[in-house]
């Protein structure tokens, strides 16, 4: 491309010079005026033919180069996101399940390795909540009512045959006032006071079919979360009717409670119906009580398993197309960048790499160990029968691969690497993304200088030629002065 640019400005040179000399002897000869302006364009444009053209296709090379380094980086970092979101959503994990999801419902925790998982529960109570409700409705629920304090207590209570409660044994958070004033001293304002507190204790007003309002009250479960509610001031009389606790004026409908339950043989308590902490990697979920123990187990998500690793071949050789593309050694523009051949390099190795450390002797460790072949085409292939066996008998390595994990163990962790050394400033594609922008600033500034240099030429020549028509001009005056006197002399001698 060099000989072939520098030949056709050679030409291009030789074309224009001879085009102005020509312009000169016609201009010598038939006394015309000689275009100096199309004739100093043509000159300076010849003069820098080959260089412009050389910055411009090495600039057009820049760009595809920047563009390539561009796209590969896109490419990885797309890969990478979207195999982590697979394994975010959780279908690549085995899953718990109940025998009896209508009483225990479970759900897998977040990096729970739940295959193999197998439980037995039996749940003897459910967590329950203290509610009160007034036992005399007010005939509005805006309508005022009186002034005064109420003072909300949280503890553990015991309660009486009947359901009241007996006493309140105050627990370690404070006791909290709560203030009626003359513009919250309505069941609306009340309840919006009550609520205002965030002490775990729910007010609402419930009104009933011929508009009466009752205020209820209701704490979060568990035998610690009972609550009094005492009106500590009442100048008028009326708030101590809607006191709970020992004799209060507000009927308690349901006494709080723990959740009880029996795991493997074990009597336990909680406080709520949603467990978290009772069954490694699970999340109880208690809805009914049951008379024999719930099983637990897990599902092997075997048929998204296998569609994880034919989507990842996939997916690589979408990838690898694209690498190969830039990187090809007769036409891509990034086939001598020593980022993306390190890229190149890695990608492929990456059938063959550890992804699981530690792991026992005999179960899979690698891609290949899963059935994932090279073809002599560069792409990758799955022997279907290694996969589904691989699977059936190491269903756990196989989930461990997908997971994601804070080692940088399983495939996740081994693109993530591909990834950070791909785009790696100091020597992946981010370097080279950092030396062609370099090298296109400093194209630039070569640009500048080559038309720096064009105007100076232009200037030099159009005054050389300027001086040179005048030189001209004043030849053809002495010329017709010579040529008039001539004839003079010879008209004088007939």
């Amino acid at each position: 491309m060099v000989t072939t640019t520098g030949t056709t400005s050679t030409t291009s040179t030789a074309n224009v010079t001879s085009a102005a000399a020509q312009s000169l002897l016609t201009s010598l000869d038939a006394g015309s005026g000689v275009d100096t302006d199309s004739l100093v364009k043509g000159l300076v444009e010849a003069q820098f033919a080959a260089k412009n053209a050389a910055l411009t296709a090495r600039s057009e090379k820049l760009t595809s180069q920047i563009s390539g380094v561009s796209t590969l980086k896109n490419t990885i970092t797309d890969f990478a996101a979207a195999l982590e979101n697979l394994a975010k959503g959780g279908t690549l994990a085995s899953q718990p399940v109940s025998s009896a999801p209508g009483v225990l419902s479970v759900s897998a925790l977040g990096g729970a390795k739940l295959s193999g998982f197998t439980a037995s529960v039996r749940v003897d109570r459910l967590a329950t909540a203290q509610t009160a409700v007034s036992r005399t409705p007010v005939a509005s629920k805006d309508a005022a009512i009186g002034t005064g304090t109420f003072t909300l207590q949280l503890g553990t209570a015991t309660y009486n045959p009947d359901g009241s409660m007996a006493s309140l044994a105050a627990g370690s958070s404070a006791a909290m006032t709560i203030d009626i004033t003359s513009a919250n001293n309505s069941l609306t304002g009340m309840a919006a006071a009550i609520n205002a507190r965030k002490a775990g204790v729910t007010a609402s007003v419930v009104t009933d079919a011929n508009g009466d309002a009752y205020l209820s009250l209701k704490g979060a479960t568990g035998t610690a979360q009972a609550f009094t509610l005492q009106a500590t001031s009442d100048p008028g009389g009326t708030l101590s009717a809607f006191n709970v606790g020992p004799g209060g004026g507000l009927a308690i409908t349901s006494q709080s409670g723990n959740a009880q339950l029996v795991v493997d043989g074990v009597a336990v308590e909680r406080a709520s119906n949603s467990i978290s902490d009772l069954v490694d990697g699970v999340k109880l979920e208690l809805s009914g009580v049951s008379t024999t123990p719930v099983s637990l187990s897990s599902t092997t998500p075997t048929a998204a398993l296998s569609s994880a690793v034919n989507d990842f071949v996939a997916t690589y050789n979408e990838v690898m197309a694209i690498i190969q593309e830039q990187t090809d050694p007769i036409t891509g523009v990034l086939r001598g960048d020593s980022g993306a051949q390190n890229f190149l390099r890695q990608m492929k190795a990456l059938t063959l790499k550890p992804l699981l450390t530690g792991a026992a002797d005999g179960t899979p460790k690698t891609l290949a160990d899963l059935g994932v072949g090279t073809t002599r085409t560069g792409t990758l292939s799955v022997n279907a029968d290694t996969l589904v066996a691989a699977i059936k008998n190491n269903p756990a390595s196989i989930e461990a691969m997908f997971a994601i994990t804070s080692d940088g163990n399983g495939l996740i962790g081994a693109l993530n690497s591909v990834k950070l050394n791909a785009t790696s400033t100091l020597y992946g594609l981010g370097a080279s993304s950092v030396r062609f922008t370099a090298a296109q600033s400093e194209l630039a500034e070569q640009k500048d200088k080559i038309a720096d240099q064009s105007t100076n030429m232009s200037d030099r020549l159009t005054q050389q030629f300027a001086s040179m028509n005048a030189k001209v001009a004043a030849y053809k005056s002495t010329q017709t002065f010579l040529e008039n006197q001539i004839k003079a002399w010879n008209n004088s001698d007939n």
